[in-house]
């Protein structure tokens, strides 16, 4: 399903949980793997130029197969790349490089580990940069999944209603189609700053309106999705996403950048993602772009087995 598969990477290993999941993900789909380690997330300015001559570059590369060693067993097509620069700006180069399918993120300092939500709160993190502007999936993982085990079985996906959120639909359904899961598709309406100021009855027909909203938009996007549960609550979006994924027992959330603005290149993480990534016990993927998984088979709009896919599975 995955071929190309950009994770980065620290040779501390305080991002292991991610990159747990990269190569966990590069095993089970035989795919290339690349990790990257930008010396810009833990050296100064200073120090960059002088990495590749004086051979530390090398050093650090030697440092992170060494760490990981044991768990890349398997992995047949690796790539591990040390590069002196900006952290977000040589992860999408890479990613563009290679036109990988999938980038997938963690804390890159000890300061992320035990500062998060402050730090990813900041505009222009490596988190938020990559996210913003990668042509493809950003899969963030912020605690240790169960390694080898990467079969999602219930996906949630949250819309509000915008371009980017269509395309964050769209992708679930094809996830979900692919991994035969069940996927539950959530809106909220945000209440926040609200409090007092709608009557309970206005509230609830603005619920239901949003619920019926959602089955007229998304139902004929996702035909062939065997189950698919339309959920409309009113309340604070990510702590309702985070209440959903909860009592639905995901074990992926997916949306898109919580902002309406048109071009997503000016779109920066919205803090709904911020913190549904932050405080989810499973994987946060962020999509804001159109994007095909690709895999064995591909979808028509209706859920259908293109023609094309069929025949080249049957023959």
């Amino acid at each position: 399903m995955f071929k190309d598969i950009v994770v980065g990477v620290t040779p501390s290993g305080v991002d292991e949980c991610a990159v747990e999941a990269a190569i966990g993900f590069a095993q089970r789909f035989e795919a290339k793997l690349y990790m990257v380690h930008v010396a810009g997330m833990d050296s100064s300015w200073g120090d960059m130029r002088h990495l590749e001559p004086s051979g530390e570059t090398e050093r650090v590369k030697g440092r992170i197969l060494e760490h990981y060693a044991e768990k890349l067993k398997g992995v047949e097509q690796l790539q591990v790349h040390v590069v002196p620069g900006i952290p977000h700006a040589e992860i999408l180069r890479l990613a563009r490089k290679v036109n990988s399918d999938l980038i997938i993120m963690g804390p890159h300092t000890k300061e992320h580990a035990e500062k998060r939500s402050a730090m990813w709160g900041m505009a222009g993190s490596t988190l938020e940069r990559v996210s913003q502007k990668a042509r493809c999936p950003v899969m963030i993982v912020t605690r240790a999944t169960p390694y080898g085990e990467h079969k999602f079985e219930k996906i949630l996906v949250a819309t509000d209603f915008s371009e980017q959120a269509e395309c964050a639909v769209n992708y679930g359904g094809q996830l979900v189609r692919q991994y035969k899961a069940a996927m539950t598709l959530l809106h909220v309406v945000n209440t926040d700053g609200l409090a007092g100021q709608m009557p309970d009855e206005e509230l609830k027909r603005l619920v239901a309106q949003n619920r019926e909203r959602m089955e007229e938009e998304y139902a004929d996007r996702l035909k062939g999705v065997a189950s698919c549960e339309y959920e409309c609550v009113a309340g604070k979006p990510a702590m309702d996403i985070l209440k959903a994924a909860r009592l639905t027992g995901a074990d992926l959330i997916l949306m898109a950048h919580h902002s309406k603005e048109i071009d997503p290149e000016k779109a920066f993480l919205g803090s709904t993602v911020t913190q549904v990534a932050l405080n989810a016990t499973c994987p946060t993927m962020s999509v804001n772009r159109h994007f095909d998984l690709r895999c064995g088979l591909m979808y028509e709009q209706d859920g259908s087995v293109t023609a094309e896919r069929a025949a080249a599975a049957a023959g």
